[in-house]
């Protein structure tokens, strides 16, 4: 295919279906409106969000056609007449609905932050998703204090590895649950008190016995499936379950007579959708927090493969099958 030098390369999305049916085209070079710049896109997080955007079971359906991926890291390219603050050049990371997989991405300026120092364009396209969805459940809606047993489902995914190090660095016990011994490994790497493999382990069995019966008082569970009651059954009085997703892909049915027993609280956890109700000043305290925790060696976002542009299908794949590690990114 011949390229024309204000070409980039794109994945589309051109009718709603599996990875498979996504293609690679090159499409004209992006130009910003008077509050967006355009990224040079040096790597992309995958993110399961982005599985169910391309097949249509995502709440918010973009037009076609689109490119998926919604955390960019890069160089800004150009800039529109009312960004300040941010020049040609700078190294930055950005979150926004679609667009991610491709070349070029445009993003809001009130969606920026500049990669902190020591941080390379890989591990910062595996910050601001996963890491600003933790800080938001455990902190703002799961309450999680000090002292408190936080069990992460799921755990070592990209949100379950980013839960792991941000209740440690609120001060909680952290039990993670996975169903590998290698990918409980990476979660004890990241700093999880305790692991549970539930593939070979009765969950409620374990955690009575981590606990000495009193419970875990706050649960993350972005997967979702067939261990989100038991979880729920084991948790302790007034304690939070956060609701961050259903990577599993089966929606859970709670009896709600435990939160009777329990009296305790669900809660559902949107960042996504926090953002988009624009809440500046909470949304620069969540980000200063996160670089600070960063800066001091609290955090490590962790990529543990790439890939490149052309093969974004396969890490869609990876993901959805839920083979992954850690976070996965495309490097265009």
């Amino acid at each position: 295919m011949e390229r024309n030098i204000t070409d980039m390369r794109a994945i589309l999305c051109k009718a709603f279906g599996p990875p498979a049916s996504l293609v690679l085209e090159n499409v004209p070079s992006l130009e910003p409106g008077s509050k967006e710049v355009v990224i040079g896109v040096k790597a992309c997080g995958v993110n399961f969000p982005d599985i169910l955007t391309i097949q249509g079971k995502y709440q918010a359906k973009p037009a076609f056609p689109f490119s998926p991926g919604r955390e960019v890291a890069g160089t800004i390219l150009r800039k529109g007449s009312d960004v300040s603050g941010f020049n040609v050049g700078d190294r930055v990371v950005a979150t926004m609905g679609t667009g991610g997989f491709a070349e070029e991405a445009v993003a809001r300026v009130d969606r920026l932050i500049p990669i902190p120092e020591g941080m390379d364009y890989v591990q910062a396209s595996a910050f601001l998703m996963t890491y600003g969805t933790s800080l938001y459940a455990l902190k703002d809606r799961g309450r999680l204090a000090n002292g408190e047993t936080l069990l992460v489902l799921g755990a070592a995914g990209g949100v379950g590895i980013a839960a792991i190090e941000i209740g440690k660095a609120l001060g909680a016990h952290v039990i993670a649950a996975a169903s590998s011994e290698d990918k409980l490994e990476l979660c004890r790497e990241h700093g999880a008190d305790e692991t549970i493999n539930y593939s070979t382990e009765n969950l409620r069995e374990r955690l009575r016995e981590l606990t000495s019966d009193h419970g875990v008082d706050v649960i993350c569970d972005p997967v979702g499936g067939p261990y989100s009651e038991p979880a729920l059954r084991s948790m302790a009085w007034e304690g939070r379950f956060l609701v961050v997703g259903f990577a599993a892909g089966e929606i859970p049915r709670i009896a709600l007579n435990l939160l009777l027993l329990k009296g305790c609280e669900i809660v559902g956890v949107t960042w996504g959708g926090f953002l988009q109700r624009n809440h500046p000043l909470q949304t620069k305290a969540h980000l200063d927090e996160l670089v600070a925790l960063y800066a001091v060696g609290k955090l490590r976002p962790t990529v543990t493969v790439t890939y490149p542009l052309e093969h974004a299908p396969d890490a869609l794949m990876e993901l959805l099958e839920r083979r992954v590690k850690g976070k996965i990114a495309i490097v265009p």
